[in-house]
């Protein structure tokens, strides 16, 4: 049941109800992100990680895969703070906690928004024992269920 976690993550961030999965990737790092309605997360999980589910909340989740020599590729933390602001610049900082389950790290924020609301979303992500910090920046719409 532990493992449905980084299963839920990877079908949301794979799903075609969804925007496309987004990835920022250079020579070291592959950061993996994205933003969705908080009710996409069963009851169940959401409450198992203190995640609150509403009409009007969203979730970013934003994963960070380091590039190994062979070609694979294997999670570490990071440094993850940002924020969003609607089209009337309104900003609303994120807090970032990270969950870690099984081979998985994940960096996750909620955030309100009311409906049609177009977000731009800024995402600073420093990698453990990087000095180097990537800005993110994306921008979407969500829907109030």
């Amino acid at each position: 049941m532990y493992r449905l976690l980084p299963l839920l993550f990877t079908a949301l961030l794979t799903s075609g109800a969804l925007h496309a999965e987004q990835l920022f990737s250079d020579e070291r790092y592959e950061i993996h992100y994205n933003a969705f309605n908080s009710t996409l997360i069963p009851a169940e999980v959401a409450s198992r990680h203190g995640l609150t589910r509403s009409g009007n909340r969203g979730l970013i989740n934003l994963a960070v895969l380091e590039k190994q020599t062979d070609g694979s590729t294997r999670p570490v933390s990071a440094q993850v703070q940002g924020e969003t602001r609607n089209i009337v610049q309104q900003r609303q900082s994120l807090s970032f906690r990270e969950i870690t389950e099984a081979d998985a790290i994940y960096s996750i924020s909620s955030f309100q928004f009311t409906n049609e609301d177009l977000l731009t979303i800024r995402l600073d992500v420093t990698p453990e024992n990087s000095e180097q910090t990537y800005t993110i920046e994306l921008q979407q719409t969500f829907y109030v269920d």
